[in-house]
C-alpha cells in the first residue's frame, strides 16, 4: 500500500511542478505534501525517488511519449493524463526493478482516481504501446 500511496503523492506533486513552475527542486513541494497529507515516511521516500527520476528524464520521456502518442501534443492532453503517463512511463524505461505490467497497471489506476471520464482507456494505450515498443 505505500507503494500506492507513495505513486499517488509522486502524481500530485509531479501536477503541482507542471502546473505552477516551481523549479527544478522538487525537495519543499514533496515535504509539504509529505506534512499536509501525513505521507507515510516509506511513501514519501518512494514518491521523491519517483519525482527526481521522472523530472532527470523528463525530455527523454517526453520524446517518447510525444512519438508514441501520435496525433496527441504533449502541452494538448490534459495535465493528469500527462503526468500519469510520464510517471508510468519512468517507471516502464528506468525502472527495471518494478515489473512493467505493475507499471501499467498502477499508471492505468491513477487515471481512474484523478483523470477524466476517458482519462484510463487513453492512458492505458498509450502505454500499452510504450510497453511493446521496449520489447
Amino acid at each position: 500500500m505505500s507503494r500506492r500511496r507513495g505513486r499517488e503523492t509522486a502524481l500530485q506533486v509531479l501536477f503541482q511542478l507542471d502546473m505552477t513552475g516551481e523549479g527544478a527542486d522538487p525537495g519543499p513541494v514533496l515535504e509539504r505534501w509529505g506534512e499536509e497529507f501525513t505521507v507515510p515516511a516509506e511513501a514519501l521516500s518512494f514518491a521523491r525517488e519517483l519525482v527526481q527520476g521522472t523530472l532527470a528524464h523528463r525530455t527523454e520521456i517526453d520524446e517518447k511519449l510525444a512519438r508514441i502518442a501520435a496525433g496527441w501534443h504533449l502541452e494538448r492532453m490534459a495535465n493528469v493524463d500527462r503526468n500519469v503517463l510520464r510517471l508510468a512511463a519512468f517507471e516502464i524505461l528506468f525502472r527495471p526493478d518494478i515489473p512493467r505490467p505493475v507499471s501499467l497497471n498502477e499508471g492505468i489506476e491513477l487515471a481512474k482516481l484523478f483523470g477524466g471520464d476517458d482519462s484510463a482507456k487513453f492512458v492505458n494505450g498509450v502505454l500499452d504501446k510504450l510497453v511493446e515498443d521496449r520489447k
